[in-house]
């Protein structure tokens, strides 16, 4: 202590966790301990950053205190372990070699949008990156895309086959240069290189000559394979109806939304209504795909893109490549995924012809690996939030930060919109989306990306978690894994783990109402869920109320059959009935030989599960009021209501709320569906039925929280991708006094479960 009080030099070591590799924090901690006059060294660890430094402790004390306060924009700090330490000697500071072993914590960052300086770079005649596509330095470009290990040090990237040029080397060894440490560097001297094919593979053009040779084929109407930075995008002129048709009977997507790229915020202003909120989530590092309110102006875009939507899926160019693209384009164009229908997106071009081939006229490809798989995300503004839908490019693998430690778990999430995710120490790394596991090639995705994060933090889990459904094959792999492996399989129900992300995202503890409504999932007493009040904590919960349950005519057919919801709501009331009353919409909607056999489900309760389901509902209130009676993607009848609803109306149909067994309560909708039908016969307006709808909905939310008297309410849940739902909940639940909470980061619907799993897995094995 002499030393110190006497004002001594000290040695001082940092150890740093968090956002701190591939952000330029090593470059940062380099400059400031130079400007600092501090001796020492920085390296990157598997567990983040290590600093040691010597000094006077009041400027030791200055140098931790800037470390926080001045870090690069996308550096995150989550754990910060000053110790001091007897001085040694540094007589200079330097940037010493990356530590190899340990504990794999550093938090990988995902990749980046092109930062300004580059892309003032590549529009500069004069800058030798000039039209390069793949320009980038430590505040932008590609990162877990590329990585193969921890530390994050371009050895361990895909990049590691690209030697540096002398002039690269330079910046990436100037301290005083951006792209100094920038494991991605490269020029068009060393770097990757563009290459056009046609559809047998032949190389058509390379380099700048292939992008301009690219942008002539979108202008004529083809459909051009490009490879991106997570997989490869199928571009179309999006003004194209030839084109765009062409596109969707290639997909075999007939009717849902196709993403778009804009070239401008101007141009996506001039067609769609922008916030200011909603301007920064296009222009945010992130840059997700942007669900925006469509202005459509005459003949702007092909009719093709989104039919019957009144939103556009947007978003801007995120990197150089598709920064040049555009600009040689000046226009919109279809950027959907390169995939075939419940596909994971391809990545190879040794792959492309085969996967894309019959879709794709040309090819426009590019020799920088990518090491994993990651689609756009897609988020959209609710009630003043960004809220992520599909979380991937941009957001995946940033971890949710758990309150306490925990055993290692690897969560396999469910069966649709699956993410996996994986705990050690006090993160949770929820993984990019993976889709439906509908298919062998969604399947090895699942495998792959599981095994993947896995290894990328070494991880040994002693605990799997599943959804508490048999046959997902999600849970079926899980049981093989304890079978085979030995480690302990925790079933999680799936509206519980649902409550739980929510509660993981929003850093709560203790007892909650969660509300997760959605389409389906596999109840506790082997019905299907869906339209669930669940009073919940980390170690369980018990279900205090539900939607009125009613039976699905066919079972999985009423999913892609609203006609078939309505039709077990109605039966539900009328009983037989029912089969009078040839004026409503889904009856007429059948054949009579099929309204007959799905007559005879309903009464002798065969291949009809019961259901309480709050998605189904949906479908079925779509089906009477005529909007849709089979759907050609999930969710369309609920979008549909959603979009149709009348705006400024304030008042809503009545729903009841009565007893259930034992504490639960039972949220009836039956009033609601008498009503409507009312108005239907009375001509009422389409839309301002739907709006009735939605609020007796929130209404009967409010009711049930009223009864529970919880201040923290949870929205969770596919419906709670509903923008009008849930900001209207959010409302109300605060007039009523209590506090709401809904999803940011994570996605309410299948995407978060993993997360959820996550908590239960480690809450089950400390009981």
């Amino acid at each position: 202590m002499k030393g110190r009080m006497n004002g001594g030099r000290e040695r001082l070591r940092v150890e740093i966790g968090g956002v701190v590799q591939g952000v330029g924090f090593r470059p940062f901690v380099y400059r400031l301990a130079r400007e600092m006059g501090l001796g020492g060294w920085v390296n990157n660890s598997g567990r983040g950053v290590t600093v040691e430094v010597e000094g006077a402790e009041e400027a030791l004390g200055e140098f931790l205190f800037r470390l926080e306060e001045e870090k690069p924009p996308r550096a995150s700090i989550q754990n910060l372990e000053p110790v001091f330490l007897d001085r040694v000697g540094y007589d200079r500071f330097e940037i010493r070699e990356s530590e190899a072993g340990g504990e794999k914590r550093a938090l990988v960052l995902p990749d980046i949008a092109t930062c300004g300086d580059c892309l003032r770079e590549i529009f500069d005649p004069q800058d030798r990156r000039y039209r390069y596509p793949f320009t980038n330095c430590t505040n932008c470009g590609p990162r877990y895309s590329i990585i193969e290990a921890l530390p994050y040090d371009r050895p361990h990237t895909t990049m590691k086959r690209f030697s540096m040029c002398a002039a690269c080397r330079a910046e990436y060894g100037d301290p005083e240069d951006r792209r100094f440490h920038a494991q991605p560097n490269a020029c068009p001297v060393c770097g990757p290189q563009l290459a056009l094919w046609d559809g047998d593979g032949r190389v058509l053009h390379d380099r700048d000559e292939a992008l301009t040779a690219a942008a002539e084929g979108i202008r004529q109407g083809k459909v051009v394979a490009v490879k991106g930075l997570g997989g490869f995008h199928l571009m179309v002129d999006a003004r194209s109806e030839e084109g765009v048709a062409r596109l969707r009977a290639a997909k075999n997507r007939e009717e849902k939304p196709l993403a778009l790229m804009y070239p401008s915020l101007a141009l996506v202003r001039a067609h769609c209504e922008l916030s200011p909120a909603e301007a920064r989530l296009l222009r945010a590092p992130e840059a997700p795909i942007a669900l925006l309110k469509r202005r459509d102006p005459d003949g702007a875009l092909a009719r093709g893109v989104a039919p019957g939507n009144p939103h556009l899926g947007v978003m801007l160019p995120y990197t150089p490549l598709h920064h040049l693209l555009l600009a040689e384009l000046g226009a919109p164009v279809v950027a959907t995924s390169g995939n075939r229908a419940d596909e994971p997106i391809c990545t190879e071009e040794g792959a492309v012809l085969q996967r894309l081939g019959g879709i794709a006229d040309l090819f426009l490809v590019h020799d920088r690996p990518i090491r994993r798989h990651v689609d756009d995300s897609i988020a959209r503004i609710v009630a003043g939030r960004e809220l992520v839908l599909r979380r991937g490019r941009g957001y995946a693998p940033l971890p949710i930060h758990l309150a306490g430690e925990g055993v290692d778990v690897v969560a396999v999430g469910g069966h649709l919109k699956n993410a996996v995710a994986v705990a050690v120490g006090r993160e949770a790394f929820v993984s990019q989306h993976i889709g439906d596991l509908e298919t062998t090639e969604a399947h090895h995705a699942f495998r792959t990306v599981g095994a993947d994060l896995q290894r990328l933090y070494e991880v040994r889990p002693g605990v799997v978690a599943c959804d508490l459904h048999p046959d997902y094959l999600s849970s079926r792999f899980a049981a093989r894994l304890e079978s085979e492996s030995g480690v302990r399989r925790v079933e999680v129900q799936h509206h519980f783990a649902h409550v739980l992300s929510c509660m993981a995202e929003n850093r709560l503890e203790g007892e909650v109402l969660g509300i997760a409504w959605d389409g389906t999932g596999y109840g506790t007493d082997r019905t299907v869920w869906g339209g669930e009040f669940l009073l919940a904590t980390e170690e369980g919960f018990r279900r205090a109320a539900h939607l009125r349950t009613f039976r699905l005519p066919g079972g999985e057919r009423a999913v892609k059959e609203p006609r078939r919801a309505a039709l077990g709501l109605l039966f539900e009331i009328f009983g037989e009935e029912l089969f009078g009353r040839i004026d409503l919409e889904p009856l007429g909607a059948f054949s009579a030989t099929e309204l007959g056999i799905v007559g005879q489900m309903l009464r002798r309760r065969l291949n009809a599960p019961l259901t309480s389901s709050a998605g189904r509902l949906f479908d079925g209130v779509a089906s009477l009021v005529g909007l849709r009676q089979r759907i050609r993607f999930e969710g369309q009848g609920a979008m549909e209501l959603e979009f149709g609803l009348e705006e400024g109306v304030d008042d809503s149909y009545e729903i009841a709320l009565r007893e259930g067994e034992g504490e639960s309560a039972v949220v009836d909708w039956e009033p609601m569906i008498r009503q409507i039908l009312e108005e239907l016969e009375e001509g009422v307006l389409v839309g301002r039925i739907a709006a009735r709808f939605h609020n007796g909905l929130v209404e009967g939310m409010v009711a049930v929280a009223c009864r529970v008297g919880q201040e923290r309410v949870l929205l969770t849940g596919g419906c709670m991708q509903n923008r009008y739902l849930t900001e209207r909940a959010v409302r109300r639940l605060q007039e009523e006094g209590f506090r709401p909470y809904w999803h940011q980061r994570v996605p309410p619907n299948d995407g978060g479960i993993a997360l959820g799993q996550v908590l239960a897995a480690r809450s089950a094995v400390r009981v």
